[in-house]
């Protein structure tokens, strides 16, 4: 199963860089176990001319175009989504490989958020939780959460109930 993130966005911060590097690493490494072949990050170009609902139209469209190339399973993550455990994060990876699923594309929006179509197109909706993160922390906790889940699976000992 192949693991993409699509992000409005590019990653300038060093720090933000190293961690997403950091878990990016340990997925591809480790997701090889569970029959996860890598993960692919597409950051798409955040549209700073813009503001708005005129910005958010444009950078879901970027999205929807992005998508466009992709056949499996989209998980959106959005304010409006399910908060759940890592644990449970876990075990949704784990149905999915169960299930055959060659592909799962994560999306993270702009600022602006996602709108009603990305939202629609998105086989689950995920939260981070309740608070707010600007969307670069947002690719660094999906990642860590990414590695996580593999941690799990494959009873490493970096995740603690």
């Amino acid at each position: 199963m192949q693991l993409g993130i699509v992000a409005i966005g590019q990653m300038r911060g060093m720090a933000e860089m190293a961690l997403v590097e950091n878990f990016h690493q340990r997925i591809d490494a480790s997701g090889r176990q569970l029959g996860i072949t890598g993960l692919l990050i597409s950051e798409l170009r955040e549209k700073r001319g813009l503001t708005g609902s005129e910005k958010k139209r444009t950078e879901n469209a970027l999205i929807a175009d992005a998508l466009a190339n992709r056949n499996g399973l989209v998980v959106a993550l959005d304010e409006t989504g399910k908060s759940i455990t890592s644990r449970i994060f876990a075990e949704h990876m784990q149905g999915w490989l169960n299930n055959g699923h060659n592909e799962v594309t994560f999306v993270i929006g702009g600022a602006d958020g996602l709108d009603d179509a990305t939202r629609a197109r998105a086989d689950m909706l995920l939260s981070l939780g309740p608070m707010t993160w600007p969307h670069m922390l947002a690719r660094v906790l999906l990642c860590e959460q990414i590695w996580r889940a593999i941690s799990i699976l494959t009873r490493h000992p970096y995740h603690r109930d």
